[in-house]
């Protein structure tokens, strides 16, 4: 009696893909995703701290022209018009005008020294949290001005 040739008999085979070609096929996708990751990452960490240069610089600019046109620093952001202006996390970048700050106001390194005698900049960075000392964890991740302006980059790097 013939086959009828609707079945999977010898000869013919299943135009689908089987449970292991599946599995392999996740596996390697797994693995190029595993290895894809942190080099994605680092390029985000680079991404944001070039945001975070250029919005900094723009604001260092704004209070120069200030300090130009008045003779001294702003009281705050809105002065300049960049009170708006926000990190890669959508939070707001935080100014502190040294001579009228408040003591012990001023951000510090490692040797308790304020870094600035202008003014400080800075963004809070991911956590969204930063206290005045560089060295406790809630600043580690802060992007930070210091040296009046001759270093811009991450607090942990400073």
């Amino acid at each position: 009696m013939p086959r009828s040739s609707g079945g999977l008999g010898r000869g013919h085979r299943s135009k689908g893909f089987g449970l292991v070609e599946v599995l392999v096929a996740l596996i390697v996708l797994g693995l190029l995703a595993a290895l894809a990751m942190p080099g994605y990452s680092r390029y985000l960490e680079l991404s944001r701290a070039a945001t975070i240069a250029g919005d900094m610089l723009s604001i260092e600019l704004a209070i120069e022209r200030f300090q130009l046109e008045r003779n001294s620093l702003p009281p705050d952001l809105a002065a300049v018009g960049m009170d708006g202006l926000r990190d890669p996390w959508g939070k707001p970048y935080r100014y502190l005008n040294l001579a009228t700050a408040p003591p012990g106001a001023a951000r510090k390194d490692r040797f308790l020294v304020p870094l600035n005698t202008d003014y400080d900049l800075y963004s809070m960075g991911k956590d969204g949290s930063s206290v005045p000392a560089l060295t406790a964890a809630a600043s580690r991740d802060d992007y930070i001005r210091a040296n009046d302006g001759r270093f811009h980059g991450w607090a942990a790097d400073y």
